[in-house]
C-alpha cells in the first residue's frame, strides 16, 4: 500500500472506538454524555467523523466544581511527585504520537509532516514543565535595613483553558502543562471544529495518573459551554486562544468575578525583506511561515514588506515556488497544504480573493478551490498592494500572503506598525545595526532576525496591541498560573510610631 493508503487505514482502527461511542466529556475522572451532541466532520471529505458530547452550564459547573475539589491536594503536592506525573503524560503521548497525529490530520485538515512533529511538540511541553514543577514555588530574597523581605508563589486555583482548532493537541498542551506543574486544576473547552486530539490528551492524564478533577475536559459551543466557563465563580483565571473579537467578549464575560486572562490573539505579521539579505533564505522563510500549516496560524507572516529595488525578482519567484506547493490530502507525506478547517472558513478566505481584486491588487498565485470535496484553497500571492487595503490589515488565516513594496527602512517600519495588531515580526537583513534598530522600533512581541519562527520553550511568547495579554513560556507561565506572597520579617526592634499614648 501507499503510505496514504497505510496512514487511511491506520487512522480509521483509531477512529473506530469514536464511530461507537462518540467523544464524551471526562468530569472527575468520569465519561460524562452531554445534554445533547454535534457532528464533527473531515475537511478533507466532509464526512462524519463522530458525534460529540454537547456540554452546557451544568456540566461546566460540575467540572468547575470537580476541579475545585481537587485543587488543595493537588496544590500541596511536592513539585518532584508533579514532575513524575507530567513525565509520564509526556511518555504517554509519545506512545501515542501517531494516534494524535493521525486523528489531527483528519479532524483539522492539517498536513501529516507537520502534525507528526507537533504530537512530539506536545510531549515537549510536558516534559519541559515537568522539570520546572520543582522550583515553581521558588521566590526572592529582598532584605532591607529594618525587615527580612522574602516572597513565594502560589497555585492560582482552578483555571479554564479555552484552544482554538488550528494544531489543537499542541496548543492545549501548550496552555495545560504549566498550569499543572504550577499546581493548578483546569477545565478545557478545546474549540467545537477539533475535538478528537482533545480526548486523547484527557484520557492521557487519566492513566499517567493525574489524580481525578485535576483535568476536565467539556466539549461544547462557545456561546453555551465557553460563556458558563468564563463566567464560573470558582475558575480563577482563563487562558485563551483564538480570535481577538473573541478575547474582548471573554474579558467582558469574566470581568464580574475579576478574572485573570490570558489572551494569545490574532497576528497580521510583517517579514520585512530588506535588498541586503540573503534573498534565498529569505524567500524560504516568507514561503514557509505562510503556507505552512494551511496558514492558519496567528504568528504567519501574511505581510510580506520588500525593498521596492529586489521587489520584481523577490514576488515572481515566490509566485513560482506557491504555485509549485502541493495541495492534497492531508495524510499524505507529500501533501504540503491540506484543507481548510471547516466551510464557513473556506467562505471567508476565498471572500478575501474577491476583497483583494476589487481593491486593485494583482492576483499572482493561486486564489482558487482546488478539488470539489472538501475544503482546499491553493496557495494565494496578492501583489501590487498597497498598506490601506483590506487584505493588508484585516487577518484572513489562510494560505494567502499579501506583498507591499517600500523605499527605505522608515517607510517599512511606518508600513509595519500600521495595523492593529502587534504578534510577531520577521527581519531579513545582513546590517546588524539595522537590524537592532528596526527591531527596537517594530510593535510586536516577538521578532525573529534572518530566521522563521523557531519556538524556544524558556522565552516569552505573546504579543502587543490587539494580539495578545501576557506571556507564555518558562517562567512567565507561572506568572499567570500562580499568585506572589510577601512574607516581612522584622529584624531587631526598630521602632514603631506610637498613637493614642497622649
Amino acid at each position: 500500500m501507499s503510505d496514504l493508503a497505510t496512514h487511511q487505514a491506520t487512522l480509521d482502527g483509531y477512529l473506530t472506538r469514536f464511530r461507537d461511542t462518540g467523544i464524551l466529556n471526562l468530569i472527575d475522572g468520569k465519561d460524562v454524555a452531554g445534554v445533547s451532541t454535534f457532528d464533527t466532520c473531515s475537511p478533507v471529505d466532509e464526512s462524519l467523523i463522530c458525534p460529540v458530547a454537547k456540554g452546557g452550564s451544568a456540566d461546566i459547573d460540575a467540572a468547575a466544581k470537580a476541579a475545585k475539589a481537587a485543587f488543595p491536594a493537588w496544590a500541596a503536592m511536592t513539585g518532584a511527585a508533579r514532575k513524575k506525573v507530567l513525565h509520564k503524560i509526556a511518555d504517554m503521548i509519545v506512545e501515542r504520537a501517531e494516534e494524535i497525529a493521525l486523528c489531527e490530520c483528519w479532524d483539522t485538515g492539517q498536513a501529516f509532516r507537520f502534525m507528526a512533529k507537533a504530537a512530539l511538540r506536545g510531549a515537549d511541553n510536558f516534559r519541559y514543565f515537568g522539570d520546572m514543577c520543582v522550583s515553581a514555588q521558588d521566590g526572592q530574597s529582598l532584605p532591607s535595613a529594618q525587615h527580612m523581605n522574602v516572597t513565594k508563589r502560589y497555585p492560582i486555583g482552578p483555571v479554564g483553558v479555552i484552544t482554538p482548532w488550528n494544531t489543537p493537541f499542541m496548543l492545549s498542551t501548550w496552555k495545560i502543562a504549566p498550569a499543572l506543574a504550577a499546581g493548578c486544576t483546569v477545565v478545557h473547552k478545546p474549540a467545537e471544529f477539533s475535538p478528537l486530539t482533545a480526548r486523547i490528551l484527557s484520557e492521557i492524564c487519566r492513566d499517567a495518573g493525574l489524580p481525578d478533577g485535576v483535568l476536565n475536559l467539556v466539549n461544547g459551543m462557545g456561546e453555551d459551554a465557553g460563556r458558563a466557563l468564563t463566567e464560573h465563580p470558582d475558575i480563577k483565571a482563563i487562558a485563551f486562544v483564538g480570535e481577538s473579537k473573541t478575547g474582548s467578549m471573554i474579558m467582558k464575560q469574566g470581568a464580574d468575578t475579576l478574572k485573570r486572562v490570558h489572551f494569545e490573539l490574532g497576528g497580521k505579521n510583517p517579514v520585512v525583506v530588506f535588498d541586503d539579505a540573503d534573498l534565498e533564505r529569505a524567500l524560504d522563510a516568507a514561503i514557509f511561515m505562510i503556507y505552512s500549516l494551511n496558514g492558519e496560524r496567528c504568528t504567519s507572516s501574511s505581510r510580506l514588506l520588500v525593498q521596492d529595488s529586489i521587489a520584481e525578482e523577490f514576488e515572481a519567484k515566490l509566485a513560482q515556488r506557491a504555485k509549485n506547493i502541493v495541495v492534497g490530502h492531508p495524510l499524505d507525506p507529500a501533501t504540503e497544504v491540506g484543507p481548510l478547517i471547516h466551510k464557513v472558513h473556506f467562505d471567508k478566505v476565498m471572500e478575501y480573493v474577491e476583497i483583494g481584486k476589487a481593491d486593485g491588487a494583482t492576483l499572482a498565485a493561486g486564489g482558487t478551490r482546488q478539488g470539489d470535496k472538501g475544503y482546499f484553497v491553493t496557495p494565494t500571492l496578492f501583489t501590487d498592494a498597497t498598506n490601506d487595503m483590506r487584505i493588508a490589515q484585516e487577518e484572513v488565516f489562510g494560505p494567502f500572503l499579501t506583498s507591499i513594496r517600500f523605499k527605505d527602512e522608515a517607510e517599512a517600519l511606518a508600513l509595519a506598525n500600521d495595523v492593529q495588531y502587534g504578534l510577531t515580526g520577521y527581519v531579513w537583513t545582513n546590517d546588524l545595526t539595522r537590524a537592532m534598530r528596526f527591531s527596537d522600533g517594530l510593535e510586536a512581541g516577538m521578532i525573529w532576525v534572518n530566521s522563521e519562527n523557531v519556538r524556544h520553550l524558556p522565552t516569552p511568547f505573546g504579543g502587543t496591541k490587539n494580539s495578545g495579554i501576557g506571556r507564555d513560556g518558562g517562567d512567565w507561565s507561572f506568572e499567570f498560573y500562580m499568585e506572589q506572597k510577601l512574607v516581612s520579617f522584622a529584624l531587631g526592634n526598630h521602632k514603631i510610631q506610637a498613637l493614642g499614648k497622649g
